[in-house]
């Protein structure tokens, strides 16, 4: 299976355009009439849209739900559920078989790397965001080299408010320690942020007005009394339903 460092090496002196390295390794698959499995990490429903739109097209996915950072647990229990229904909604409309894996919430592990290197007050985007993604990718490495799966990867680079350059390249570090293959990605690239609004639309996707920790939350006004009350009518709802 192809590796993004072959690709990569032939691009030295030059920014990293990571769109185009996930598409020339797609070209290599399709060439080698190869279809990989691809666990992906997703933060929400709405950054997993357009990204599995366009990768079952040359792959089989698993999303991985590992999102220890969310806050408070309500929003974070209202955000797996509505990843999941996606999910089911779109193997329903498209016949693919995508998967799904939640991991275990574990939120104080999360504040633990916060408060032990002092990033409380750090601003949206800075250190605490990288030790954030670094913790997540870490744990969707672990997963697929404990599940056998070919590549791993994440979804947020669908976000324009995340930076895709830092996420690629703690992904390409990653993959040295697990010996398990980085996907690499800018999913936004071609209009597939714009893409992942529209799908939002169609599917019926909640989209969260905060990226999920207590500390960006805080920084940009979030009212979090609102957010759990609204959150906990949600889950309420849902277990009606289910009953």
């Amino acid at each position: 299976m192809i590796e993004a460092d072959q690709i990569l090496d032939k691009m030295k002196n030059q920014k990293i355009n990571y769109d185009y390295v996930l598409r020339k390794m797609i070209t290599v698959w399709e060439k080698e009439e190869k279809r990989p499995n691809i666990l992906i990490h997703s933060c929400c429903a709405p950054c997993s849209t357009y990204t599995l739109e366009f990768l079952t097209q040359y792959a089989d996915v698993t999303i991985y739900f590992a999102n220890s950072n969310i806050h408070p647990k309500s929003e974070y229990e209202r955000r797996l559920i509505v990843q999941k229904k996606f999910v089911q909604d779109f193997n329903e409309k498209t016949g693919a078989a995508v998967g799904f894996i939640a991991a275990e919430y574990k939120p104080n592990e999360f504040l633990a790397i916060i408060k032990e290197n002092h990033l409380q007050d750090e601003p949206e985007g800075g250190k605490r965001c990288t030790a954030c993604f670094q913790m997540r990718l870490d744990l969707v490495a672990e997963e697929a080299l404990k599940r056998g799966y070919d590549y791993f990867g994440s979804a947020l680079t669908i976000s324009p408010k995340k930076n895709a350059q830092l996420i690629n390249q703690i992904g390409m570090d990653i993959q040295k320690i697990y010996s398990v293959n980085y996907l690499p990605s800018d999913f936004k690239k071609n209009k597939g942020y714009e893409r992942s609004i529209q799908m939002c639309k169609e599917y019926d996707v909640y989209r969260q007005c905060y990226c999920g920790c207590v500390f960006a939350a805080k920084q940009q006004g979030v009212d979090l009394k609102a957010v759990n009350k609204e959150a906990k009518a949600f889950l309420a709802k849902e277990s009606e339903l289910t009953k």
